[in-house]
């Protein structure tokens, strides 16, 4: 293998690694990619698509229903939110699912305003991930077309 594979596996270890540290993914991540294998190795891309569909979805759901004038449907909302976490820890993004928690509570609060601010850090954030995943995957496509094979990254 030529330097240039090497190099990139090194680059996409500690990038991945980096995403672990900054609390952005966590272990579902790591259970999600060891379900890839040769006979599916579109999987984990399938599965984040489906993701982020459901973000949009889910994120547009919340903002329309927060946008009501007069009375806000709170257990609407927080039905929403309820199925984002459930997808968010699904495939192991820990930020997403971190807000969610705290944003289900401000809906059972019937917070207005604090819905308001976490559904802007919710939409900020999944485009956050998406960007980074999307880096990752770019990494992954680099490594391979350099002749080199994605290494597996043990995060423990």
């Amino acid at each position: 293998m030529d330097s240039l594979a090497a190099q990139l596996q090194m680059k996409y270890r500690n990038y991945v690694l980096s995403l672990y540290q900054q609390g952005f993914l966590d272990d579902q991540f790591t259970a999600l990619k060891s379900l890839q294998d040769d006979g599916s190795p579109d999987f984990v891309a399938e599965v984040l698509s489906m993701f982020f569909d459901d973000c949009v979805k889910l994120v547009g759901n919340m903002a329309r229903a927060l946008d009501q004038t007069g009375t806000v449907d709170f257990s609407q909302v927080g039905d929403s939110v309820h199925q984002l976490k459930g997808s968010s820890s699904s495939v192991g993004a820990k930020r997403v699912k971190g807000l969610c928690i705290t944003f289900k509570e401000l809906c059972e609060a019937k917070n207005y305003e604090g819905c308001v601010r976490c559904l802007q850090q919710v939409d900020i954030e999944y485009k956050t991930i998406k960007a980074k995943l999307q880096d990752m995957s770019n990494l992954e496509k680099q490594i391979v077309q350099a002749g080199g094979i994605v290494p597996q990254v043990d995060i423990n």
